[in-house]
């Protein structure tokens, strides 16, 4: 069965559609999927972090308030002149340092604990410790020597030796500690009084229970999720499986993280893959980890997703068909028609026309061909007109010239007749004028080095100076990588000229021109600057637009567009009294 042009059409048109429909409806599934999963992640990251900025906070104030202790005068008064073998004494010293502890502490959220450890008394709250000065609590108080140290969490009946509480239910089983040793002192008006050297420095201890950072995460990370506070021996602080406080965590990827310190890492634990966010806190160094299974991050919307995907790909589907079958029935007529437009154009006649019905493609295809038969034309025109131009140019550089030979011999001859006669002036003056008719004189007019040009500025200037009896003088600044590149011949003549005649022309001496050359983002910038007398706005505008005035640099300006675009061209700046700057901007 032969099909129809139509029924091909539609046939491809269907074919066409079907198979991006089904890959972008995968990859719109499964980017939409990575996005919710990746913002989720960061939600999650961002939680670690806040966690950990919350629980610093506040740790933060108890290590404050424990520096705040070294310089507390009651605190050195009662150790000072305390006696440890008084338990009168003891007591009563015992109840003020409660009183001083319980100003500091109390107030603090969650410490549930705040003590001094002596060898000889326990001050503040009572806790059945034994001797608290035997445990790993006491001893790295000791070897900081009065820097805070953040204990790990620990097992109270562990550390303090106490097993007749192990049976019991105890809430305050599972504690960690900051401590420091407090060497007190404090200002007696000028004199910094001291304890006594045979003094024994307390043991501040401030005791958490791990409930305090259990309860900040089972609050705040997704449902699903684990989570673990490590100290820097990887034992575990708090985490969501309470059984394993204080124990070591032993997974590989754990010292990965730790090193790390923050961020966020995709692994497989337990054969599920999973977002590690973790976070280290400034102030104890613990890592504070939580792993969130991918599929719990977003598995919520999953559902809505796939359901969203399916019935936009199904929408779709439906709605280009619909188009296709339509659209196929109107292309035939606008292809004959550009068809037809082409071959006209192609014989030579740019004033073809489509007349345009519709606005569909077809229909902004043929105003685009319409539009661009129209630049054609113009382009066609522009390029005559550039040719005539040329061709104008050129034959007003002949009319101008003169036979070289002629030049160059009567220069040459009345070159030798000042050097016989002892005139070197004159002499110097001849061969830089001959130098410069040479470069102007010839025949090419493309492009030239830029080492040409500064060679016949060097001769202009000469002949001008002295022209001028030296009322000026002429400096260099131009970057030795722009000597690599091409320019128009005669680029700064005008520019050089209008200085020395106009801006100097009530200057007896003392006139300085500046040249200087640099590039800058791709583009190559020159500029020649005067400190003559300066023009006003309204002369610059004259000298660049109006169709009377400055023809050479009218004439640069023109040459600079045309060899390079628009966007190049010269800019000049003034200040009467002050001095003019013209900068000349072309490509690499």
């Amino acid at each position: 069965m032969k099909m129809t042009f139509r029924s091909r059409l539609l046939a491809s048109y269907i074919f066409l559609i079907a198979v991006p429909l089904i890959v972008l409806g995968t990859l719109f599934y499964r980017t939409s999927l990575n996005a919710v999963t990746e913002q989720a992640r960061k939600n999650v990251y961002e939680i670690v972090k806040k966690n950990n900025e919350i629980m610093d906070t506040k740790l933060r104030i108890v290590d404050q308030n424990s520096m705040a202790l070294f310089v507390d005068k009651d605190l050195f008064r009662i150790f000072n002149g305390l006696s440890p073998g008084d338990k009168a004494d003891l007591l009563a010293a015992d109840r003020q340092v409660s009183d001083t502890l319980r100003g500091y502490f109390s107030q603090i959220e969650d410490v549930y604990a705040y003590q001094l450890w002596t060898s000889y008394f326990t001050f503040g709250q009572s806790l059945p410790q034994g001797d608290p000065t035997l445990s790993d609590v006491y001893r790295a108080a000791r070897e900081a020597e009065g820097k805070m140290v953040w204990y790990p969490s620990y097992d109270f009946v562990e550390m303090f030796d106490q097993p007749y509480l192990a049976k019991g239910a105890i809430d305050f089983r599972y504690l960690f500690s900051a401590t420091r040793v407090l060497d007190f002192s404090y200002l007696n008006n000028t004199t910094l009084e001291k304890l006594d050297a045979n003094v024994e420095r307390p043991v501040l201890t401030i005791s958490f229970k791990s409930d305090a950072l259990n309860s900040l995460y089972e609050k705040s990370i997704p449902e699903g999720s684990r989570y673990l506070v490590l100290g820097p021996d990887n034992r575990i602080v708090a985490g969501s499986e309470k059984g394993r406080i204080t124990q070591v965590y032993k997974d590989d990827w754990v010292e990965q993280v730790q090193r790390t310190g923050s961020g966020t890492r995709r692994i497989k634990l337990d054969g599920v893959n999973t977002i590690v966010c973790f976070d280290r806190s400034p102030v104890t160094g613990w890592l504070s980890i939580v792993m969130t299974p991918e599929s719990a991050l977003a598995g919520s919307l999953v559902p809505v997703i796939r359901t969203s995907t399916a019935l936009l790909a199904i929408i779709l589907g439906i709605a280009s068909l619909l188009f296709a079958y339509f659209i196929s029935g109107r292309i035939t007529n606008p292809i004959k028609k550009l068809l037809g437009a082409m071959r006209s154009v192609g014989e030579g006649d740019f004033q073809t026309q489509v007349a345009v019905s519709t606005n569909d493609e077809f229909g902004i295809l043929l105003q685009r061909f319409n539009r661009m038969n129209d630049r054609i034309r113009v382009l066609v025109s522009e390029n005559y007109e550039i040719k005539l131009k040329e061709q104008e140019a050129k034959i007003h550089a002949l009319n101008m010239q003169m036979n070289p030979h002629f030049l160059y011999n009567t220069l040459n001859v009345m070159n030798w007749t000042a050097i016989e006669n002892g005139q070197k002036e004159l002499s110097k003056m001849l061969v830089s004028l001959s130098s410069m008719l040479h470069y102007t004189s010839r025949k090419e007019w493309g492009t030239v080095h830029l080492s040409e040009e500064i060679e016949w500025m060097r001769n202009y200037f000469y002949i001008m100076s002295v022209r001028f009896e030296e009322k000026f003088t002429v400096s260099y600044e131009i970057d030795s990588t722009l000597y690599d590149y091409k320019m128009p011949r005669l680029l700064f003549q005008p520019f050089v000229e209008n200085a020395i005649l106009h801006g100097f022309d009530q200057t007896e001496s003392g006139g300085l021109i500046r040249i200087r050359g640099r590039i800058e983002d791709g583009t190559r910038y020159y500029e020649i600057e005067d400190n003559g007398r300066g023009m006003s706005g309204d002369t610059i505008h004259s000298i660049l637009y109006r169709e009377s005035s400055s023809i050479g640099i009218k004439n640069t300006i023109a040459r600079i567009r045309m060899a390079y675009g628009d966007e190049y061209g010269v800019t000049i700046s003034s200040e009467p009294g002050v001095g003019t700057k013209v900068t000349i901007a072309l490509p690499l």
